[in-house]
């Protein structure tokens, strides 16, 4: 897998999302953000999540989906269940991922960081195949940009997420780099 110079990862399924901006000057891209996403909530396979990024969701669809009437937010890759990488916004971009949130004593990190949704829960192990597409997915980002941090996004939201939840095994990621 490679990064291009516009942000865009060779190897993964494109579906533009509306919901992402310019970044900021002078914040370089350094920090990847680990989340986890189900639509219904703890299924998985269906479009949910693809309708949730790209502002088509439909509220009778599932009850749960009322909440996300309006909600604008995007993420830079999705990984499915399978491995697939799905990618919405350009890494170059600012994609709406993180909402409120700080690392490292620098707030907004959606400013400086590239948002990583696997296709998961909290109450659910993920699969081998994720943690293989999310290792070779973010060995191409540390090549293209200077990633010094990874965190969940409840390391950066602590009052408000507990993504990507306690069935990430954090150690086997991070020796698998």
């Amino acid at each position: 897998m490679q990064i291009d110079a516009s942000g865009y990862l060779d190897k993964a399924c494109f579906i533009r999302s509306p919901n992402f901006d310019e970044r900021p000057a002078g914040h370089p891209v350094n920090l990847l953000v680990i989340h986890n996403i189900s639509l219904p909530p703890n299924e998985f396979g269906g479009d949910g999540v693809i309708e949730l990024f790209t502002n088509r969701i439909n509220p009778d669809v599932h009850p749960y989906y009322q909440n996300l009437i309006n909600l604008k937010v995007s993420t830079h890759f999705f990984i499915r269940r399978d491995g697939r990488v799905i990618q919405f916004v350009p890494c170059n971009k600012r994609a709406w991922h993180a909402g409120k949130s700080c690392w490292q004593g620098k707030t907004h990190c959606n400013d400086f960081s590239i948002g990583v949704e696997l296709e998961g829960c909290d109450t659910l192990p993920f699969t081998d195949l994720q943690y293989s597409a999310l290792t070779t997915l973010t060995l191409a980002l540390q090549k293209a940009y200077p990633i010094t941090g990874i965190a969940g996004h409840s390391d950066i939201s602590p009052d408000r997420k507990t993504d990507p939840g306690p069935y990430f095994d954090w150690a086997s990621y991070r020796a698998s780099l």
